[in-house]
């Protein structure tokens, strides 16, 4: 992302070719490099919103939340326009991240959103009903796409049970970014954005843990899914749930299961024929009894509820190989 002043008058070439080399050490992850010379811009430009804007960006890339506020401020303090600027995006995150809620209230509502409560509520501004979203974990590593409940515009509590690999757990609550990449859409056509994890906001206590299963139906699934529920907990048969895709089909619009029928998702790079994490269709088949299930438990309940889920059915229900891995 490049900005470039439009409005009271043209930036230098010297503050051009400082930040279009920036933004290059940016995207080889030289953030220190990057950072003299957009500081230099800064210098050379200081009553250009945009000086600030990128240094405030680059700020929120090495999560250094205090640079990052008060470089924003600096930007907004200079906006020629009201509301609606992404600067005050870039604030809304640093004050969310440092959880200076006056702040973050007065962003949310300077960019444009509605915050109940209003700007004199000191605390963390909840009830804005943005709805459910989708975030992807550790996106510069073995990225997981999640699904969960928007707290806020910066903010996402995890509500699926990620893998293992991704570090994360169900119930933490993880900042993210404002620009979507990708959607995921619902069989109704509803289309739900996907976005990028910044950082850990808020810890779970709450351990996962994978188990095997024996399943005869669905329906057997399914009622282990709604004992956790019931418990105030979570279960998920990674072996329906996880798909494996590729960079471009994860940031692209992409169907959030696979639907129906015998033949494979072309945009699913899972390998058929096994079971969790790896795929979970079969030639000619569309369930297996035996499934991989992640379990989001404290461990004085996960036995108890996997015994009591094979006492209601014991001759279609069994598990085995419980293990904790988060």
């Amino acid at each position: 992302m490049r900005i470039f002043g439009k409005g009271r008058h043209r930036p230098s070439a010297s503050w051009r070719q400082a930040t279009d080399r920036a933004f290059t050490l940016i995207g080889d992850g030289r953030y220190e490099d990057a950072g003299a010379l957009l500081t230099r811009a800064a210098d050379l430009e200081p009553w250009l919103s945009e000086s600030w804007f990128n240094l405030a960006l680059l700020h929120k890339f090495r999560h250094d939340w205090e640079q990052a506020r008060a470089a924003g401020l600096r930007a907004v303090a200079l906006l020629e326009k009201e509301a609606g600027a992404p600067d005050w995006w870039n604030v809304g995150i640093a004050a969310t991240a440092l959880q200076d809620w006056p702040l973050a209230r007065r962003a949310w509502q300077a960019y444009g959103l509605k915050v109940p409560g209003g700007a004199t509520v000191s605390g963390e501004p909840t009830g804005m009903a943005l709805g459910s979203a989708a975030v992807r974990l550790s996106p510069e590593g073995e990225a997981e796409v999640v699904w969960g409940r928007r707290l806020d515009p910066a903010r996402i509590e995890v509500l699926s049970i990620p893998l293992p690999s991704s570090g994360r757990r169900w119930g933490e609550v993880v900042l993210h970014d404002g620009v979507p990449h990708g959607e995921r859409t619902t069989a109704t056509g509803h289309a739900y954005p996907v976005f990028d994890e910044i950082e850990l906001w808020a810890p779970s206590p709450v351990p996962t843990w994978v188990v095997l299963l024996e399943a005869a139906t669905e329906d057997d699934r399914d009622a282990l899914e709604q004992l956790a529920a019931d418990a105030g907990f979570a279960a998920e048969d990674w072996s329906s749930s996880v798909r494996l895709l590729c960079r471009m089909c994860s940031e692209s619009r992409m169907p959030s299961d696979e639907g129906d029928g015998e033949h494979l998702d072309p945009h699913d790079h899972s390998e058929p024929g096994h079971p969790g994490p790896l795929g979970h269709r079969t030639a000619g088949r569309l369930w297996v009894p035996e499934r991989e299930c992640g379990i989001a438990a404290p461990a004085a309940l996960v036995r108890g509820l996997l015994d009591g889920w094979v006492a209601d059915s014991p001759d279609s229900r069994d598990w085995r190989d419980l293990e904790e891995v988060c």
